[in-house]
C-alpha cells in the first residue's frame, strides 16, 4: 500500500517543552521511521530534523500578536480582523499542505489559543483539499473555571464536531467526555500516546537493528543471558527453560551475548551442540545467538558494553544458569538498572543477589524453574508495568495497531 504524506500541525513544536509538543514529535519520528513522507507545521521552535521539513510561520502561534489583537477586538463585537487574520492563516495554511495526504491537527480544533487557526483549520476542511485528523488531547470546557464567553459564538467551534474531520482521542476517559461535549453518541477512536524506548534509553543503533528485526517489543519475555560460550556457563539449561516457556504459551526470546573462540575445539563443539539442542526444542527462532547474529543487510553486531547495556534495558529478565563462577558482574549490572533477576543458586550468586533474585538448583526441571521465574516476576509490580507499555504503548506497535487502520479509513473516504 502508497504511504500517506502526512502534516503534523500545532501552536508550537519542539524544542518548546510541552506533552502536546512531545507527542507531536514523536509521531513525526515514528512517521518518517514507517516510511511516510511527513512534515511539521507550527508557530514556534526549530526544524526536528534534516530528515524531513518543518515550518515554523508564526502565524499559526498562540501567541502571535494579531491573532491575539483579533481576538481582543472580537471580545469587543468587533469581527473584521478576526475573519482577515483567519483567511490569511488558510492561505499559510493551504500552500504548507498543499502536497500531502492528511493533515494531523494537535489539540488545534479544540482549545482557544489560536481561533482564527481553528477556523481555518475548518474552512480548509470544507474544500476537501486534504484529509484532516483532529488529535483530541483536551478542550477548554472539561475545566469548571472555563469563561462564558466560550459559551457563544464564534468560540463555540470548540465544542462543534465538524463534518469531514476526523476525531481521535488519546484515552476512553477523553473519549467520553469529547462525547458529551459534541452530544453524539457514537464512539470516537482512542489512540493512547506512546513512549519510544530507542529515544528514551537512547538505544545504540545496531541494538535498534536487532530489536525491530526480531520484534522484540512484541514479545511476551526476553531473557537475556551475557555469558561467554563455555560449559560452565550452563546455556544448554536456558534453552531448555526457553523451550519450556514456549510450550507453556509464552511468546518468549532467549538472547544469549557472548561469543566462542573458534580456534577452541572445545568451545566450537559446545556452540554446535546449543545450535542442535535449540533446532531439537524447536526454539531455533526464540533463541538469538549474538555472536553470529547478521542483520537483513549482512552486518555482524559486535555487543561491546553499550549493546549489553541495551539489552538489559528491554529485557525483562537477567538469566545465569551458570554451574561455577568466581563472582557474578552482570547481576550488579543488572541491579544497578533495575532488571529482575534469576540465576542458580550458587555460592557468589546467592552472596550477592541475597534475597532480592530467584534463585533456582541446578538439578530442578527446566519446567519447575520456567514457572518459578514466571511467577517471581508476576510479583513485581514495576515489571508488570513495564510489560503492559512495552506490549500497549510503544509507538511502533501503536503505528501498527491503530495508526494504520486510520489512515486507511480516512483515505478511503470520498
Amino acid at each position: 500500500m502508497k504511504k500517506s504524506k502526512i502534516a503534523l500541525l500545532h501552536y508550537s513544536s519542539p524544542p518548546v517543552v510541552g506533552g502536546v509538543e512531545e507527542v507531536m514529535k514523536q509521531q513525526a519520528l515514528l512517521l518518517h521511521r514507517q516510511g511516510h513522507k511527513v512534515k511539521i507545521i507550527s508557530g514556534k521552535g526549530e526544524s526536528l530534523s534534516r530528515k524531513f521539513p518543518t515550518t515554523i510561520d508564526p502565524i499559526f502561534s498562540s501567541l502571535n500578536p494579531n491573532v491575539d489583537l483579533a481576538l481582543k477586538e472580537l471580545k469587543v463585537g468587533r469581527a473584521d480582523r478576526f475573519k482577515y487574520v483567519g483567511d490569511v492563516i488558510y492561505e499559510h495554511l493551504k500552500k504548507e499542505v498543499d502536497s500531502y495526504d492528511i493533515l494531523i491537527v494537535h489539540n488545534v480544533m479544540t482549545m482557544p489559543y489560536n481561533l482564527p487557526l481553528t477556523y481555518a483549520v475548518k474552512k480548509l476542511s470544507n474544500s476537501r483539499r486534504i484529509k484532516i485528523i483532529s488529535w483530541n488531547h483536551d478542550s477548554i470546557y472539561f475545566y469548571p473555571d472555563c469563561p462564558d464567553m466560550y459559551h457563544s459564538e464564534p468560540w463555540d467551534i470548540l465544542k462543534e464536531k465538524i463534518p469531514f474531520i476526523h476525531y481521535v482521542c488519546i484515552s476512553k476517559f477523553r473519549c467520553k467526555q469529547f462525547q458529551e461535549l459534541y452530544k453524539i453518541n457514537e464512539t470516537i477512536l482512542v489512540i493512547p500516546d506512546g513512549v519510544d524506548p530507542a529515544g528514551f534509553f537512547q538505544i545504540d543503533p545496531d541494538s535498534q537493528k536487532i530489536i525491530h528485526e526480531q520484534k522484540l517489543y512484541e514479545a511476551d519475555l526476553i531473557i537475556v543471558q551475557p555469558s561467554r560460550l563455555i560449559p560452565r556457563k550452563n546455556v544448554e539449561l536456558g534453552l531448555k527453560v526457553a523451550g519450556a516457556m514456549k510450550r507453556m504459551g509464552v511468546d518468549v526470546r532467549y538472547l544469549i551475548t557472548g561469543a566462542y573462540d573458534p580456534h577452541e575445539q572445545r568451545d566450537v563443539k559446545y556452540y554446535r551442540r546449543l545450535k542442535e539442542i535449540a533446532r531439537d526444542l524447536d526454539i531455533a527462532d526464540e533463541a538469538i545467538f549474538i555472536a553470529e547474529y547478521r542483520t537483513k543487510n549482512g552486518e555482524e553486531i559486535i555487543p561491546n558494553r553499550s549493546f549489553i547495556r541495551d539489552l538489559y534495558f528491554i529485557a525483562d529478565i537477567l538469566f545465569m544458569p551458570s554451574s561455577s563462577e568466581g563472582f557474578g558482574l552482570p547481576l550488579l549490572e543488572a541491579g544497578a538498572v533495575k532488571l529482575p533477576i534469576a540465576c542458580s543458586e550458587i555460592p557468589p550468586f546467592r552472596e550477592i543477589g541475597r534475597n532480592h533474585i530467584c534463585t533456582f538448583s541446578l538439578t530442578d526441571s527446566p519446567d519447575r524453574i520456567a514457572d518459578r521465574i514466571l511467577r517471581f516476576l508476576a510479583t513485581i509490580p514495576t515489571h508488570n508495568m513495564y510489560r503492559n507499555v512495552i506490549k500497549n504503548y510503544v509507538w511502533d506497535s501503536i503505528y501498527q495497531t491503530h495508526m494504520v487502520p486510520l489512515f486507511r479509513k480516512v483515505m478511503a473516504i470520498q
